[in-house]
């Protein structure tokens, strides 16, 4: 017989096999043994059941949760997607949308469903992309960013496109993605500020050139008094008006677009000259309004100062002119002093220290800084009683910190400033420069064997030009503007060996008839030289004169040797 409280398969097992525990004692013991395997492996299996149950339990609670989690992202994130202000987008590898966001039918007009599988280039102008091949073919970089204009009905809109290549698991490139970001007012006031900028360089050109005219007389005829007969005592009068207007000219040309200086951008302009001579300029125009106030005024030269240096002599010249007419401006009694000391020469540089010491009205402590800000003065009383703009020393300490150097002072208010800068020159002991003395002009000119077509309409400039010529044995004609000019070329012979053509000049100007003489079918006088006469500064020019075919420019006013060695390349004098 079987024990009830077998296992139901070792029941099962014993049965099919006809065994019974009464055979032996033994097998009673094995069966024993067996039945208590199989009831401990029912146990186990049913407490696994159990764990895999509540494992289950948990694992289908945690789905659902993430389910749920996953959805709320994803709803949020479709809805900031779908309100956000720029476009987003996919793209494969050719550039066909995959994926778009709602804004693209906001701001190009086209669903998103329409758009979907149809090319960006589709939706840029034809013209844009053909100019801008390699712009818009965004596809073939890495990374691209770009702008383009989407005229929209009779609207026109600007847009930055951003585009990044994304890559799959594999790492092979996939598509791109992207931003297309509305800059329209952006770009409005880009072009705003474009325009006003190009309207203000017209309004200082044009105001440049107004200024300059009037001043170019000043400078010619100082020129022409220095050529002709004079009273001894007249002779440093006229070098200061000359020094005066040429350092007028020099601040015009290089200082009248004051977003150069202040932006730091300065043409650096350094050529050699003669350290000497330009102190003994500074001095003979100072000594005259020294005079007139009744002050003295000195200049101390201390350490053998080098003779020839090199360096920006219009930046020098305009820092010691501000800061001894401010002395000036500022002393009732007593003296001013420029002092240049030499510090020092290493290699082929000497460093050179600047000074300019007054017995004048003094600065208080606290306002010692405040004077270089830009319309700043001493004190408001200062203002009203001296007068200025207050633009002198900020433009002075600019120029300096341009040059790598600074601007100091020391003073006591009721006891004199002084104002003091360091700045480090090249000398050039070996080159022969122009001295005080023969600085001017030259002593004598031979006559020239030249026939000059002259097209100038300010009578002042021509006025000028013939009292050279006259002294020169020049044959010229004058023409006022560039139609009359035009005329002497229609004529069987041209006999001028030379033109000198001013550019701004009213019917036809400078450039106008350049173009034109080019082009006569008679290659002599096709090809006749032709010279700009310009008041302009030399970077305004010199790309335009070389476009038309000119073969060179001479500033206005007209520097005598300069204009007399242009002639002298292109007369007949042997």
């Amino acid at each position: 017989m079987l024990k009830n409280d077998y296992h139901r398969l070792l029941k099962r097992q014993l049965l099919k096999a006809g065994l019974s525990e009464t055979d032996s004692p033994e097998f009673a013991g094995f069966i024993k043994s067996v039945n208590d395997a199989y009831n401990s492996f029912d146990k186990d299996v049913y407490h696994l059941e159990n764990v895999l149950e509540l494992s289950s339990k948990e694992l289908f609670a945690l789905n659902e949760e993430l389910t749920k989690n996953y959805d709320n992202t994803k709803s949020k994130l479709e809805h900031i997607v779908g309100h956000i202000g720029g476009v987003i987008f996919e793209t494969d590898l050719e550039g066909n949308f995959t994926y778009l966001n709602p804004a693209w039918e906001k701001y190009i007009g086209v669903s998103v469903k329409d758009t979907l599988g149809r090319n960006y280039k589709e939706f840029i102008p034809k013209k844009n992309v053909e100019e801008n091949k390699k712009q818009y073919n965004f596809f073939n970089k890495k990374k691209t960013v770009f702008v383009f204009k989407f005229k929209k009905g009779s609207h026109v809109m600007w847009f930055e496109l951003k585009a990044q290549l994304f890559k799959n698991t594999d790492n092979e490139a996939y598509g791109f993605i992207g931003t297309i970001t509305d800059i329209t007012n952006f770009k409005e006031i880009e072009l705003a500020l474009h325009k006003a900028s190009i309207s203000k360089d017209e309004f200082l050109s044009t105001m440049s050139h107004e200024i300059r005219t009037p001043l170019n007389a000043v400078t010619g005829l100082s020129n022409i008094l220095l050529m002709e007969d004079y009273l001894p005592e007249q002779v440093d009068t006229l070098k200061a008006l000359k020094y005066s207007s040429e350092h007028l000219l020099g601040l015009i040309n290089d200082l009248l677009d004051f977003n150069k200086i202040k932006s730091g951008k300065l043409d650096v302009i350094e050529k050699e000259f003669c350290l000497t001579s330009f102190l003994d300029h500074i001095r003979d125009q100072f000594t005259l309004q020294a005079v007139k106030k009744d002050v003295r005024f000195k200049l101390v030269e201390e350490n053998d100062l080098p003779e020839s240096i090199i360096g920006d002599k219009l930046v020098l010249s305009q820092i010691i002119q501000n800061l001894l007419s401010n002395s000036f401006k500022f002393t009732e009694k007593g003296c001013i002093t420029l002092s240049v000391k030499n510090r020092g020469i290493l290699g082929d540089r000497a460093t050179l220290r600047f000074k300019v010491i007054d017995t004048g009205i003094g600065i208080s402590k606290n306002r010692q800084e405040t004077i270089f800000e830009s319309f700043v003065q001493a004190s408001s009383e200062t203002a009203i009683k001296y007068g200025g703009t207050g633009l002198g020393l900020s433009i002075c300490r600019r120029l300096l910190r341009f040059k790598n150097s600074d601007l100091h002072v020391v003073s006591k208010l009721g006891k004199g400033s002084t104002f003091f800068f360091t700045l480090d020159f090249k000398i050039n002991s070996t080159s022969e420069v122009l001295t005080s003395k023969n600085a001017y002009l030259k002593s004598s000119y031979k006559p020239l064997d030249i026939n000059v077509l002259v097209a100038e309409d300010n009578k002042m400039n021509v006025l000028i030009l013939k009292k050279f010529f006259s002294k020169w044995s020049v044959t010229f004609t004058v023409v006022e503007n560039g139609e009359e000019a035009l005329k002497h070329f229609e004529k069987e012979v041209c006999e001028f060996d030379l033109v000198l053509m001013d550019l701004q000049m009213p019917v036809v100007n400078g450039y106008q008839a350049t173009k034109r003489i080019r082009k006569l079918a008679d290659p002599k006088k096709a090809n006749i030289p032709i010279v700009a006469l310009t008041a302009l500064a030399q970077i305004d020019v010199k790309e335009k004169t070389e476009l038309h075919k000119m073969n060179g420019f001479m500033g206005k006013p007209f520097e005598p040797n300069k204009l007399y060695t242009l002639l002298e390349a292109y007369s007949h004098s042997s």
